[in-house]
């Protein structure tokens, strides 16, 4: 019997290279070995308003684009979060279990917190609907990067915590990760992860921009004082590039440096955005083919909810038992 995955992906901004190659490239490798299921996390997004329409088509969007990368909706489950009651009814079982300070130390919450005049109280929910995510599902590995842990180790945390007042009910998820990928930073910062969130227009390369629109932002992208390439002296945004570029082509290490020694960044600019281009022609091809028929991905989100609403209310009619709540 395969060991059950799951994780998710915020339909608000464009997936980019950066989401791909650190997450999304690893969820098709990973596809097949496992049983998956990919969450579009909506009940996430709307922690901070959303305008009702762009939302609602993002999220079909995100699912052509999870299928255009390589996704296979006939092994693995590409669920819209909100079709799924369970989530936000699990969720709420959890936060009354959850005490308060677990939820005031999380980094996320205190950053966000610190940034903000008023903060809403879905910001310091969140991480107990992200454990709802998990444990609905009895998860035994969560492929998530460095950022996410902290989130993780509090579901574990919740998990233990529920187990231990109401009886074994919750798969303890692993903290031991299938491989992730490239940790891309941003074009305009390298010393920042590459975000969705972020508002400057050459920082992250969309997964559906165009090539014009790649080459100009690779060409504009940060590099440092040097003329050109240098192994032992480069900044952050020449690793940043040269890293984009081997995880496009999969060059190895002295490939990359015997292609790259001594270029000058124009033409060492050249040659990551021609990789770039190459690498998602195929996927947004792929895209134009699945959004122009719309059903598709209708009938794709609806029979992967009914197939994993069987596992998603059987926890819940767990969890309510456990809790002494009425069942039928």
């Amino acid at each position: 019997m395969k060991a059950r995955v799951f994780s998710g992906i915020q339909p608000t901004g464009s997936p980019h290279i950066g989401n791909y190659l650190g997450a999304l490239k690893n969820w098709v490798k990973i596809q097949h070995d496992y049983e998956c299921i990919w969450g579009i996390v909506d009940l996430h997004a709307i922690t901070n308003y959303q305008k009702p329409e762009e939302l609602r088509q993002q999220i079909v969007e995100l699912a052509a684009v999870l299928i255009a990368i390589g996704l296979d909706p006939k092994h693995t489950s590409i669920v819209a979060q909100s079709m799924i009651p369970a989530h936000a009814e699990l969720g709420w079982m959890l936060t009354c279990v959850t005490p308060l300070g677990w939820l005031e130390r999380m980094t996320q919450y205190k950053s966000k917190a610190q940034a903000q005049e008023a903060v809403g109280s879905g910001i310091l929910q969140y991480p107990v609907l992200m454990a709802a995510d998990i444990l609905l599902y009895q998860a035994a590995i969560v492929p998530v990067g460095d950022d996410q842990s902290q989130h993780l180790e509090l579901a574990r945390d919740i998990a233990q915590r529920f187990n231990s007042l109401y009886g074994e009910t919750f798969t303890m998820p692993a903290t031991k990760l299938p491989s992730v990928g490239a940790r891309v930073m941003g074009l305009d910062e390298p010393d920042k992860k590459m975000s969705k969130s972020a508002t400057g227009p050459n920082h992250a390369i969309s997964l559906l921009d165009d090539p014009k629109v790649i080459t100009r932002k690779i060409m504009r992208a940060t590099t440092d004082s040097n003329p050109a390439v240098d192994f032992e002296t480069m900044g952050a945004g020449v690793q940043n590039l040269l890293a984009i570029y081997q995880a496009f082509t999969e060059c190895s290490d002295d490939e990359v440096r015997n292609q790259f020694i001594g270029l000058r960044y124009g033409d060492m600019k050249k040659k990551v955005a021609e990789a770039v281009v190459a690498a998602l022609e195929p996927i947004q091809a792929r895209y134009r083919e699945i959004t122009a028929d719309p059903g598709y991905l209708d009938t794709v989100l609806r029979e992967s909810a009914a197939r994993v609403s069987v596992i998603a209310d059987d926890t819940v009619r767990k969890t309510k038992k456990a809790m002494g709540l009425y069942t039928k």
